[in-house]
C-alpha cells in the first residue's frame, strides 16, 4: 500500500513546512491595477503578494489607504485575479537590495535580472526613498566633469556633483547624447535608469555599454514603457538608491535617467488614481514633487566624499519649452542642454542649441580666459542666429556690423565646433584647446 504513494511523495516540494503566524488581507475590489484590500495593516510602499491560486501570485505595492482599506497597485497585469484572493507582506517594507554585486548587471524596478543571468544576491539595504541628510550636506561644485562631447566642456561646462537636464522633443537625439556621455565620462560607477523607454532604446542600450572595458562599472535598471505606472516609479528610485549607496562608499556616480518625463507620467497615473486633482496641464501637485525630491538626492556628499553627477532626460511635448515638467526640471536642475529640432534638420549633431543651454556652475569651476572664450562664442552663434534670414537671402550688406562680419567669417568653424562624430571622444583639455584655437587669429 505504501509503495503507491513513494512516487507521490517524491514530487512533493522539498521546502520545510512553514508554520509560522502570518497576517493577511483580502483582496475586495480591483479597478485596473488598483486594489482594495481589506483586514491588512500595511505602510506606504511596502510590497506585497497577492495569491490568485494554489501557486500563481502577483506583487502589488502600498500606495495609500481609503475608508479603513489599503489601495495598493499591481506590478503586473491583474489579468486571472478574482476576489477574496489573499495578500500579505513581503520584503522589508520601504528598503530595495543594493551592493557591489550589481556591477555589470541589467535589472528591473525590483532588482530581478533581465540581462539572462543568475539572480543578484546581497544582504545590503537601503531606503528607497533615500536618506535624507541636511542642506549643508551637499558641498559645493568645484571639479570639472568631463563628457567626452567639445560642445559640452567648451561652452557648457558641467561639475562633478552637478545635476543637468537634456531636454528635447521626440527623435531630436537624446538618448545619442547620452549614449555618448556614458562612454566618454570620468566616472568610478555609471548607472543608468531606463525608465518608460521603448523596448528595443533598452536592448540598444544593453548592448552597447555591457560589453568590453565599461561593463564592470556600469549598472543598468530598465522598466520599459508598457509596465505598470509603480514599478516604472519604483525603478527610478531603485537607480538613485543604488547611486546614493554608491556614493556613501566614495565612489564617483554618473547617474542618467532617461527619461524624467516619464517618471512624472508614472507618478501623474498613480495620483489620478487616488484622486488628486490635476493642476498644471493635467499634471497633480504631488507628480512634480516627485521630480524635486528625485533629483534632489543627486550632489556631493560632504560627509562621504562621493559624489552623484545626475543626467536627467526630459520630454518636451511638441517641442514646448514650457511644459510643466520642463519647466519645473529647469527650476530644480543646475543647468540645462537644449536639443533643438532645426539644427538636427540642418544635419549638425548632436543637435545642441548653444544660446538656450547654460551650465549654472561653469563661472566657479572654468578660469576667466576660458569663460571669456565661450562667452565670445555665444556671441557670434547668437548674432549670426538673429540674423540668418538676412545672410541667407543675401540682404545683409558687410561692415554694418562688426560682431556680424566676424560671425560670417567664422561661422563654419564655429558649426565644426560643435559637430561631433557619434565615436569620437574629445577630452576637456581637448575642448578648450579646440576653442583657444578659434580666437587665436583675433588676439
Amino acid at each position: 500500500m505504501i509503495s503507491r504513494f513513494e512516487s507521490v511523495v517524491a514530487n512533493l516540494p522539498a521546502e520545510p513546512l512553514d508554520l509560522g503566524f502570518r497576517r493577511y488581507g483580502l483582496v475586495s475590489a480591483c479597478d485596473g491595477g488598483l486594489l482594495e484590500v481589506s483586514g491588512l495593516s500595511a505602510p506606504v510602499g511596502a510590497l506585497c503578494h497577492v495569491q490568485h491560486g494554489r501557486r500563481d501570485t502577483l506583487k502589488a505595492e502600498v500606495i495609500g489607504f481609503r475608508n479603513g482599506k489599503t489601495m495598493m497597485m499591481l506590478l503586473g497585469d491583474a489579468v486571472s485575479l478574482r476576489p477574496g484572493s489573499r495578500v500579505g507582506l513581503c520584503g522589508a517594507p520601504g528598503s530595495v537590495k543594493v551592493g557591489e554585486r550589481f556591477l555589470g548587471r541589467a535589472v528591473d524596478g525590483e532588482g530581478k535580472p533581465i540581462d539572462g543571468r543568475e539572480a543578484v544576491r546581497t544582504a545590503e539595504q537601503w531606503p528607497v526613498g533615500g536618506v535624507r541628510v541636511g542642506a549643508l550636506d551637499r558641498t559645493r561644485v568645484r571639479e570639472t566633469f568631463d563628457t567626452g562631447i567639445r560642445a559640452l566642456n567648451g561652452l557648457t561646462t558641467f561639475g562633478v556633483g552637478q545635476r543637468v537636464g537634456v531636454m528635447a522633443g521626440s527623435g531630436v537625439g537624446k538618448s545619442v547624447l547620452i549614449d555618448m556621455i556614458a562612454k566618454g565620462a570620468q566616472a568610478d560607477v555609471v548607472i543608468a535608469g531606463l525608465i518608460g523607454e521603448r523596448a528595443r532604446e533598452v536592448s540598444d542600450f544593453v548592448e552597447k555599454h555591457m560589453a568590453g572595458p565599461t561593463r564592470d562599472r556600469t549598472i543598468v535598471v530598465a522598466v520599459p514603457a508598457d509596465y505598470a505606472p509603480n514599478l516604472r516609479l519604483r525603478g527610478a528610485l531603485f537607480a538613485t538608491s543604488l547611486a546614493e549607496y554608491f556614493r556613501s562608499q566614495g565612489k564617483r556616480v554618473l547617474l542618467i535617467m532617461d527619461s524624467l518625463t516619464r517618471v512624472a507620467h508614472a507618478a501623474r497615473e498613480i495620483a489620478l488614481l487616488l484622486g488628486e486633482p490635476g493642476a498644471a496641464r493635467g499634471y497633480p501637485p504631488s507628480a512634480l514633487s516627485t521630480i524635486t525630491k528625485l533629483v534632489e538626492r543627486a550632489g556631493n556628499s560632504g560627509q562621504s566624499g562621493g559624489s552623484i553627477t545626475g543626467l536627467y532626460t526630459v520630454l518636451a511635448d511638441g517641442d514646448n519649452q514650457d511644459d510643466p515638467v520642463v519647466d519645473t526640471a529647469r527650476s530644480i536642475l543646475d543647468g540645462h542642454i537644449v536639443l533643438s529640432r532645426d539644427i538636427a534638420q540642418r544635419g549638425q549633431y548632436p543637435a545642441i542649441d548653444i544660446g538656450a543651454s547654460l551650465s549654472r556652475v561653469m563661472a566657479d569651476i572654468t578660469d576667466p580666459a576660458h569663460l571669456a572664450l565661450a562667452k565670445s562664442f555665444r556671441g557670434l552663434m547668437a548674432s549670426y542666429e538673429a540674423n540668418r534670414d538676412l545672410v541667407l537671402m543675401g540682404a545683409y550688406r558687410a561692415g554694418a556690423d562688426a560682431q556680424l562680419d566676424q560671425a560670417i567669417a567664422k561661422h563654419h568653424a564655429l558649426v565644426e565646433y560643435l559637430s561631433q562624430d557619434v565615436k569620437e571622444r574629445c577630452s576637456f583639455a581637448q575642448s578648450v584647446s579646440a576653442l583657444n584655437d578659434l580666437f587665436t587669429d583675433d588676439a
